[in-house]
């Protein structure tokens, strides 16, 4: 381990190891992308290693995949799976009605289509991600390469008459070339600031021409799991109203943080 975790990769742990415990042997869990998501499959992998935890991993990138398979992970195709148990992923930002903005890892695609084939999806991560309006982060849209900037100017022309406060689009860059996703696509960054219908704009910007997907997640989480620095996590069930907290004891230990 290269040094002492800082209090929001704590906070990410934690959130992660309490997300960990609704993993069961036997199910089909759908493996989420990003940088909690990846303390998940490190800490699923441990419970493979030491307790003989047994389940078949669906991830959600190429990214995810490796470290599952590295970790000792059994990673299966959606198709092979069918359907899963249980998907854990993380979000940019979630509201209280647990609406969430994912695709800051740049997955949003592969991330839907999973969640959407779970029973549940169970979303882990630290305590600056819950917001009370979406839209301070950027909102990720992927589209085709073909006539990207085509697809640019129908969404800002669209968001005029949405209820956002800003309308510029900007192409993901990957150093001088665009972002490309597992999927062969470009991302275009939403940069809104608050977006006031949630709901309405994820439907309006999908018929957009050359947008394959949106970041909007929309009644798609079941659980959030959040984090916190001084090892508290919070569990919010959006279908049982019900909120819990408990706190985790943190130990530092050196195969499971590795390479951090």
């Amino acid at each position: 381990m290269s040094g002492e975790l800082s209090p929001i990769d704590k906070a990410k742990f934690v959130a992660a190891k309490r997300a960990a415990e609704f993993v069961e042997s036997g199910m089909r869990v759908g493996l989420g992308t990003g940088s909690t998501a990846a303390w998940l499959v490190r800490c699923l992998g441990e419970k493979v290693r030491e307790e003989g935890l047994r389940f078949r991993g669906v991830p959600t990138s190429t990214r995810t995949a490796d470290l599952a398979r590295e970790v000792g992970i059994e990673v299966i195709s959606l198709d092979e799976a069918k359907w899963l148990d249980i998907t854990i992923d993380g979000a940019d930002e979630f509201d209280s009605d647990l609406s969430l903005i994912k695709g800051g890892g740049g997955a949003l695609l592969q991330e839907k289509i999973v969640a959407t084939a779970s029973d549940q999806m169970v979303v882990i991560a630290d305590a600056a991600k819950e917001v009370e309006s979406l839209g301070n982060f950027p909102l990720p849209v992927e589209v085709i390469p073909f006539g990207w900037q085509t697809s640019q100017a129908l969404i800002e022309e669209m968001l005029v008459s949405m209820d956002v406060m800003g309308r510029k689009a900007t192409l993901r860059m990957n150093g001088e070339r665009p972002y490309v996703t597992d999927e062969g696509n470009h991302i275009l960054d939403l940069h809104l600031g608050r977006i006031g219908n949630a709901r309405q704009l994820a439907m309006v910007l999908n018929q957009v021409p050359g947008v394959v997907e949106n970041g909007l997640f929309i009644d798609i989480c079941d659980q959030v799991v959040i984090g916190f620095g001084d090892g508290r996590v919070e569990t919010r069930d959006i279908n049982a109203g019900t909120v819990s907290e408990e706190r985790l004891d943190f130990v530092e230990d050196e195969n499971l943080f590795r390479d951090v």
